[in-house]
């Protein structure tokens, strides 16, 4: 019994601590800390985060980032950007009866070559019609594609976290149908992101 309990402390004694750290973008802020025996073990790691726990603004903890280790020097671990989500209960309370949810689901490629699936969602006022909602779509994914062309991937995710492109959408398709939101829902970056 005694050896198991040995054995079992010098693993814990193996292990060191490690600040998982957002790239440069997010201005290299620390997201986590962890601990293992090996800094390898921590490769594919990944974190999730909100964008208040990032920048302290309390307005934006319904967006989630994720983060994925992608090398250890020292006992910093870098990690790069996934994507971001909506946290499932704000995007629950964001549909209500009698409202038209239109959803498109889509891939842009931005300046630098960098390609993004994109997700943005537009909630009406009342019901839509079927030719409105078509065109609400087909111009929302219109923008946000011509955006993308024009901003290198770091741009594009700081206007997409911060609420700019909803705010771009919103102004450009309430003409066809009146919105009560814009949101963009999520991102995700196909990896290999860049130059292919």
């Amino acid at each position: 019994m005694a050896r198991k309990t040995s054995r079992k402390a010098d693993r814990w004694k193996s292990k060191i601590w490690y600040q998982i750290v957002a790239p440069e973008m997010f201005g290299r802020a620390v997201i986590a800390e962890t601990f293992a025996d090996a800094p390898e073990k921590l490769i594919g790691r990944t974190i999730e985060v909100t964008v208040a726990e990032l920048t302290n603004e309390f307005s934006k903890q319904n967006s989630k980032l994720k983060f994925q280790v992608s090398e250890v020097n020292g006992t910093t671990a870098n990690a790069v950007f996934l994507g971001h989500r909506l946290a499932n209960d704000y995007i629950a309370s964001l549909i209500k009866r009698q409202t038209s949810r239109i959803s498109a689901n889509f891939e842009v490629r931005t300046r630098d070559g960098y390609r993004i699936t994109m997700k943005p969602t537009c909630f009406t006022t009342h019901r839509a019609k079927t030719s409105q909602i078509e065109a609400i779509r087909e111009k929302s994914e219109k923008l946000v594609s011509d955006r993308a062309r024009k901003l290198d991937f770091e741009k594009l995710i700081e206007e997409t976290v911060q609420g700019k492109l909803s705010a771009k959408i919103y102004r450009s398709v309430k003409n066809i149908y009146p919105l009560r939101r814009v949101e963009i829902m999520k991102t995700e970056v196909i990896f290999p992101a860049a130059r292919q």
